[in-house]
């Protein structure tokens, strides 16, 4: 996983030849021959040409929901192109209008209403989603909003959400500082988890890590009393910054004496497996909200 991960971009992510008749290597044939099961629509929706929105009638997640009315600012994220698969551009196109939600910061989101009055976590960075949908099948009575501008995970974790029947899961496209300040309303979220975010390992570049003192400044006002915030990261440096800004927050308090053991109820990842094979060491920690 990553932490609210690449910055929206006007180009199009790729997918297919760029030309009619190019050659395609293997990936790209493996998606023409997955678009050619999907019809026509996916496969518009999966290769747009270069230059051209992904979604132009506006049915999915939009390159750039905040546009320019929003400040340019460090982020914590770094653009990447990947490119969408058939089946997810189709589950965009078709769920996106219902379970999606662009990040333009310029209207409050009722999560009640979008959620059906379930209480709401939010997660920041969901990767391709698979531990988002097995959070979301343990705990069905949680809902949980996935913020991310990755659009093939967008699109995978709409599917696995339709496959297996989850109705408990929204995907939120774009900034999540500009969701948190400008699109959730004060103590309207049950918990916020940022699994394994980008540890932006030089010196130079710590400044964009997400965890910092500000920003959970910002979180901690939009958490309701008793929320669990949670983080993990297999990034020793990044595990101590997290402890001690944190730590640091007059509103929140440990629940552990520092580290906390991992908890049952987050799935070990692909990406986590990857690191603990590489001698990784993963640290999480849970910290609770106060007030009453």
């Amino acid at each position: 996983m990553s932490e609210n991960p690449v910055t929206p971009e006007a180009a199009p992510l790729e997918a297919g030849a760029a030309e009619a008749g190019a050659p395609q290597a293997p990936a790209q044939a493996s998606a023409a021959h997955e678009a050619r099961g999907l019809g026509a629509t996916a496969v518009s929706a999966a290769t747009p040409r270069r230059g051209a929105p992904m979604f132009p009638d506006g049915t999915g997640p939009a390159a750039d929901p905040a546009g320019s009315h929003h400040e340019r600012r460090i982020r914590s994220f770094q653009p990447r192109r990947s490119r969408v698969s058939p089946s997810q551009a189709d589950a965009l196109r078709r769920l996106w209008p219902q379970w999606g939600r662009d990040i333009d910061g310029l209207s409050r989101i009722d999560l009640d209403e979008f959620f059906g009055g379930l209480p709401v976590v939010l997660e920041i960075g969901f990767g391709m989603g698979e531990a988002t949908a097995q959070m979301a099948a343990a705990d069905p009575a949680t809902g949980i909003l996935g913020c991310d501008v990755h659009t093939p995970g967008q699109g995978n974790l709409l599917g696995l959400a339709e496959r297996n029947g989850l109705s408990n899961i929204r995907v939120a496209n774009g900034d999540a500082i500009i969701l948190l300040r400008e699109m959730l309303a004060p103590g309207s979220l049950a918990g916020l988890r940022v699994f394994f975010p980008d540890p932006w390992p030089k010196k130079r570049h710590h400044k964009r890590r997400l965890i910092q003192p500000e920003f959970i400044a910002l979180a901690t006002t939009r958490l309701r009393p008793g929320a669990l915030v949670h983080c993990a990261t297999d990034w020793e440096p990044y595990a101590e910054q997290m402890l001690e800004v944190l730590s640091a927050e007059p509103t929140l308090a440990n629940l552990h004496s520092g580290y906390a053991p991992r908890p049952d109820f987050r799935p070990l990842t692909k990406f986590e497996g990857q690191g603990l094979d590489k001698g990784h060491v993963v640290h999480d920690l849970l910290f609770r909200r106060l007030g009453e």
